[in-house]
């Protein structure tokens, strides 16, 4: 598989690198599916364990087929709270810090795919496109880091991988797992209600077939659009304003 003249891999930056030229990745370098099963297992033990997950809409996710689930980010724990409570084992791009000592071989054993975020990772990039090839669900966080988890600000990679896969989008929001007044890094009270609310899967492409850099920037405006307004909607159903 090799990338239409024109088009640019994602990128962790504003802009995009040069395009180029790869192959798909092979069966056995892709994520596990049983490690992503197992580690979606573990995810409902520990986040029904320490949280009470509400979760709204799940039965929208295509039940198989190759999926991007595009999620807000606002916690450390959105991660493990998705991969907990979505109805398929989720491979998700993970930033190659949280690659460190014994989370090292736990992530990659539950199948999920390291990035570095400094620049176009050639090597995600196939892992990540070869996970959608395979029919898996793909997990992004399309703000590229934690912030503010409000969709104001997309990074390229979404709107490349779901126009070079065809795959649908699937737009998820975690409510409440980041409070005002606490720490970055301190974790919502135990037994905290957490929303997890799934979104309409939609098609980010414009039907066109075009892969240019034109083509990926009208995508990610379509995305954010979606995004924004299944936030909004999110909120409203919660009740978290």
């Amino acid at each position: 598989m090799t990338t239409q003249r024109g088009t640019a891999p994602p990128t962790t930056a504003s802009t995009s690198p040069r395009a180029s030229h790869r192959t798909p990745a092979q069966p056995s370098a892709l994520p596990s599916e049983r490690g992503a099963a197992v580690g979606r297992g573990i995810g409902i033990g520990l986040m029904n364990g320490l949280w009470r997950p509400r979760v709204l809409g799940d039965w929208r996710l295509p039940s198989h087929g190759p999926v991007i689930l595009a999620g807000n980010h606002s916690h450390n724990v959105d991660g493990p709270m998705l991969i907990g409570t979505c109805p398929r084992p989720l491979h998700f791009l993970v930033k190659k810090e949280a690659f460190v000592g014994p989370l090292d071989l736990f992530l990659r054993s539950i199948g999920q795919v390291k990035v570095d975020r400094s620049g176009a990772d050639r090597g995600a990039i196939t892992t990540a496109l070869g996970v959608l090839e395979r029919g898996g669900v793909l997990g992004i966080f399309p703000e590229g880091t934690r912030g503010d988890g409000d969709f104001a600000q997309l990074r390229a990679g979404l709107a490349y991988f779901a126009v070079r896969s065809g795959a649908p989008v699937v737009p998820v929001a975690v409510l409440g797992s980041a409070r005002r007044g606490r720490v970055v890094g301190g974790l919502p009270p135990l037994r905290a209600r957490i929303d997890v609310v799934y979104g309409e899967p939609f098609e980010a492409g414009d039907g066109s077939g075009r892969r240019t850099r034109s083509a990926l920037d009208e995508a990610t405006v379509r995305i954010q659009a979606h995004l924004t307004a299944h936030l909004a909607e999110a909120r409203r159903a919660t009740g978290r304003g």
